[in-house]
């Protein structure tokens, strides 16, 4: 089977439309607000448009005569969790290339490379991602050398786990034309070869484009395959609605495509991959909610600093690991104000990302200065907030900013955010309570494919600080740990709220969307270990199941 022909096919497993009311019965239910206030039910009905109608209590009864009834078998039912971050597409197209996310050694992935380049001889380029060097324990940025020893007939590009850096052997270097004599581009990083200039085979953030720019880019209908794939990891792991961070003018009609064949299943709430894109696409104002509020495009995603494992993350002061490299600004403060007023001006939505502590104080001093001249509600944005100096999370309390955070970056990020800071700067690192404290609204996300599709083991970090193996002891700077409840209402009524869709979904209530997950057991009463074993069993949109694990 094509990929035209496995796209078109994906689409029958779309639910059909709800047509009659549905009881649904005999369930632990669970839905949050904002601010991590519970309430519990044991059943509800959804009207023939795929609403919730009525939350009943124990005991209670439909108010009116039902077409269905539905045993939930007494299992836990909580909203569908709202991704509050995260690349649709490049999650979606990076099940069709070489994926190294697993990879813990160089010579793993040199291996995997050179197996994965004999398995399809006949693709003139060699494209994937998920290398970091971090997890390899390399202590230095993988070389082009290293890839010619397994790949030199075809070129060979491959993304960095945070799409920050790639790596190229020479050949893709060839291709791009970077040599010696190639300038750095402003906001970027050629790596070089130690006492030269010649290009050791490690382009860092705008650089990337030297050899992106000549990549053959994926056809229309890989696209459309690589969506139905992202789509499925998504319902897999009870993720109904997410934002879309970055979105192109190609994936914009992908999406559309989908949407009017059908076939788009979970909700997306776009933000523009640029200013110009916003524009394109949405003309004067945000688009409206298309396919019954599965879509519309809120604002734009503007890059102001790169990440921590490639050292572009704007610092305050040096690196630790790096004495004389502060990171990479992608915008200056002049440009990222000017950018944020125009698409503030028709009241687009601005999403901001900054890791870096200076990237951060200047996103947060764009906000208060541009907050003067555009009243209103607003939900100004910053993506990742990673880390923040101390004297600055009081800000996030104001102006409605929203935290759009990830809490497993904690995890993976912990060790190397001691290595690049140190000790004494990390007083406001993935400070979830601080902010919480200050008044700031936070979102949660899970970044995919930077970080797994899985949102359950990102609320076992929001309550513990602590990997999958338990570690820290304790938990790492355990005092920005938060609750269960204000963990899972970031993943779902504070995640919708900060893509303007509260009212539509993101909880379980009487007149939002009937988007639910049944779990084997409830978040709200287990430990973090215990949340990590917990199964997503079936996901619900629109009152319609489009995931059933006992069908896998």
């Amino acid at each position: 089977m094509n990929l035209r022909h496995a796209a078109l096919a994906a689409g029958l497993l779309m639910a059909t439309p709800s047509l009659a009311d549905t009881h649904i019965d005999n369930i632990e239910g669970v839905s949050v607000m904002r601010d991590g206030t519970i309430d519990r039910f044991a059943g509800m009905v959804v009207d023939e448009d795929g609403r919730i109608s009525e939350l009943l209590d124990f005991g209670d009864r439909p108010t009116r005569e039902i077409d269905y009834r539905i045993d939930g078998e007494g299992r836990t039912v909580v909203p569908g969790f709202v991704d509050g971050h995260l690349h649709l597409m490049e999650l979606g197209l990076g099940t069709l290339v070489l994926d190294l996310s697993e990879t813990n050694s160089l010579d793993e992935a040199l291996s995997r490379i050179a197996a994965y380049a004999a398995a399809y001889p006949d693709r003139p380029w060699i494209i994937g991602r998920g290398w970091n060097q971090e997890r390899w324990g390399l202590g230095r940025f993988p070389t082009a050398a290293e890839l010619d020893e397994v790949v030199s007939d075809r070129p060979v590009w491959l993304q960095r786990v945070d799409g920050h850096a790639g790596w190229a052997n020479t050949r893709a270097l060839e291709a791009g034309g970077v040599t010696a004599s190639t300038t750095d581009p402003e906001g970027g990083r050629i790596e070089r070869l130690p006492g030269s200039r010649n290009p050791s085979g490690v382009l860092v953030d705008a650089a990337m484009p030297l050899i992106d720019d000549v990549v053959p880019p994926p056809l229309p209908e890989d696209r459309d395959l690589a969506l139905h794939n992202a789509q499925n990891l998504l319902l897999r792991n009870g993720i109904t609605a997410v934002a879309d961070m970055g979105t192109s003018v190609e994936d914009w009609m992908t999406i559309r495509r989908a949407g009017d064949a059908g076939r788009l299943r979970v909700r997306v709430m776009s933000y523009a991959d640029s200013v110009d894109t916003m524009l394109l696409i949405g003309g004067p104002a945000p688009t409206q909610w298309l396919y019954d509020d599965r879509l519309r495009l809120n604002g734009v995603k503007l890059y102001l600093d790169g990440a921590l494992g490639s050292r572009g993350a704007l610092l305050n002061a040096d690196y630790e690991d790096d004495h004389g490299n502060r990171g990479l600004p992608l915008l200056s403060g002049t440009q990222l104000r000017n950018l944020m007023s125009r698409a503030a001006l028709d009241r687009f939505q601005v999403a901001v990302h900054a890791i870096g502590d200076a990237a951060n104080r200047e996103a947060l001093y764009a906000i208060e200065e541009l907050s003067e001249d555009y009243s209103g509600d607003r939900r100004w944005r910053i993506e990742h907030a990673q880390i923040v100096d101390p004297a600055d999370l009081v800000r996030f309390g104001q102006h409605g900013i929203i935290a759009s955070m990830q809490p497993v970056h904690q995890t993976s990020d912990m060790m190397m955010a001691e290595a690049r800071l140190g000790e004494d700067r990390l007083g406001g690192a993935y400070a979830w309570r601080s902010i919480l404290e200050a008044g700031g609204h936070l979102a949660f996300g899970t970044d995919a494919p930077v970080e797994p599709v899985d949102p359950l083991a990102g609320l076992a970090v929001a309550i513990s600080r602590t990997n999958a193996e338990g570690e820290p002891f304790g938990g790492w700077r355990p005092e920005e740990t938060i609750s269960r409840e204000q963990a899972l209402a970031a993943y779902t009524a504070g995640a919708a709220y900060a893509g303007f869709a509260e009212g539509r979904f993101g909880r379980l209530a009487e007149g939002e969307r009937a988007d639910f997950v049944m779990l084997s057991a409830d978040p709200l009463m287990a430990n973090a270990d215990q949340i990590r074993d917990i199964e997503v069993l079936e996901t619900w949109i629109a009152g319609q199941r489009v995931y059933d694990h006992e069908l896998e």
